[in-house]
């Protein structure tokens, strides 16, 4: 396990997305998307399909889509509107991709999902604003879709016992559980238990600005 640095990054959710028909504009993804797909070169296979889970806007699969055309890549999301503003990109500026495919609706949290396979998963900006049982879902499902030494990477916040909080994701943390107590910033060491009891070790901590960390753990 190491740790290393990317540049760039941004914390959490941003109430600033904006809707511009079916497709939705998240602001973060602008800011966030090339330091995790420079994070990600180091990580993915070369082929294969990347399961990308809590897609959001569709604005990262699209991006990656394109910056790994040799990755087919599998958007999803549990939510009606996601899915439309998902569909809604490819529609629009995605349609010369023959590597996106068309997004899936996916509870991390269900103990079915509607892809039996997976070369990779990507989860960005997830743990920390939904319930536990849904990064439960997710390594869970990670431990039955991918092979031997598939990765899993997942990107946001994290409290780490070696790293000061800062105070911005102190006060990120206070929100996020004033607008749901199942919400939070979770714990990485809570994050590292889980992922081992799943057959996941973690193999690197990339830091990011902002307060953000990039986690990769390979099936074993």
């Amino acid at each position: 396990m190491s740790d290393a640095g990317c540049d760039g990054g941004d914390a959490g959710h941003d109430p600033a997305d904006r809707w511009e028909g079916l497709k939705r504009h998240a602001p973060a993804t602008q800011r966030n998307r090339e330091p995790i797909a420079e994070c990600l070169a180091k990580l993915m296979p070369e082929t294969g399909t990347v399961l990308e889970i809590a897609s959001g806007s569709g604005e990262h699969a699209l991006f990656l889509a394109r910056r790994f055309p040799a990755l087919r890549w599998q958007p999803s999301d549990p939510d009606a509107d996601a899915l439309k503003s998902i569909a809604a990109w490819k529609a629009s500026e995605g349609a010369d991709l023959a590597n996106l495919a068309n997004p899936v609706a996916l509870d991390a949290a269900a103990e079915e999902w509607p892809v039996d396979r997976a070369d990779a998963i990507l989860c960005v900006n997830m743990v920390h604003i939904s319930p536990w049982a849904a990064t439960e879902g997710l390594f869970a499902g990670a431990a039955r879709l991918l092979p031997a030494g598939g990765m899993l990477a997942i990107y946001g916040p994290f409290l780490a016992n070696d790293i000061a909080i800062a105070p911005s994701n102190a006060e990120f943390d206070r929100s996020l559980r004033q607008r749901n107590p199942a919400w939070g910033i979770r714990d990485l060491a809570d994050i590292d238990t889980l992922a081992r009891s799943h057959g996941l070790d973690r193999v690197e901590r990339i830091l990011l600005p902002a307060n953000n960390m990039l986690l990769a753990y390979r099936r074993g």
